[in-house]
């Protein structure tokens, strides 16, 4: 994304932030959009009560902070770096001009808003919201970057347990639970080249649309338990 936005000649400055850091906090006045050259952000929302709701963790490539070209004033989430992360940052200004005067840049811009919207819906529209397993498969496959057009195993980026059960709404021992699981069935697997990283195998998106093999009434009820 980076390269694209300098082939395209879109000004930016780049701000690097540590694990954890904030990027943007919810209710701070919008300052431009920002994408993500190196690392991962997770964008979380808070309730008046003070709960924490985890709408996404971004990747490489992705627009955040976007609803300030609609006029949006304040920050309706809050924007943390996963990891070592480096943001590059486009004014308002020069981003409605580019927008306005680049096609490819429109495109571009285009089609990461409707690949969010996508998955914004389909969260939404979960047919089995219980089903932890599913959550936690779409969500894995989701951090991988997975196309059932790559590879059938893909890297894992490294991320907390802890971080993963509040993106599903659950605990971190159900999590491990899960998480131990998947290993044991083949859908995940350690990488060897990564240090004791995992890599998800592209069959974990049978598990996603609830068509694992060998699976039976019984062993429904047992995940649904969990």
């Amino acid at each position: 994304m980076s390269s694209r936005l300098h082939a395209l000649h879109v000004e930016h400055r780049t701000e690097h932030y540590e694990p954890s850091d904030t990027v943007f906090a919810q209710g701070d006045g919008c300052a431009g959009i920002l994408f993500v050259q190196k690392g991962r952000v997770k964008l979380t929302v808070s309730s008046p009560a003070g709960l924490d709701a985890v709408v996404g963790v971004l990747g490489v490539g992705a627009f955040f902070g976007e609803g300030v070209l609609a006029g949006q004033r304040r920050r309706r989430m809050t924007a943390r770096s996963v990891a070592g992360s480096t943001i590059g940052v486009v004014t308002t200004a020069e981003m409605r001009r580019r927008l306005r005067e680049e096609p490819a840049l429109a495109d571009l811009f285009r089609a990461h808003l409707l690949a969010r919207n996508i998955q914004i819906e389909g969260d939404l529209v979960d047919p089995q919201p219980g089903r932890s397993e599913q959550r936690l498969a779409r969500w894995l496959l989701l951090l991988a970057c997975f196309d059932e057009h790559q590879a059938t195993r893909l890297p894992l980026p490294v991320i907390s347990r802890k971080l993963l059960a509040e993106m599903i709404g659950t605990s971190r021992s159900t999590v491990n639970v899960l998480m131990n699981r998947f290993r044991k069935l083949g859908f995940l697997e350690r990488h060897p080249a990564r240090d004791g990283g995992l890599q998800v195998h592209c069959s974990m998106l049978s598990v996603v649309l609830d068509d694992w093999p060998g699976r039976t009434t019984r062993d429904r009820l047992k995940e649904m338990s969990v």
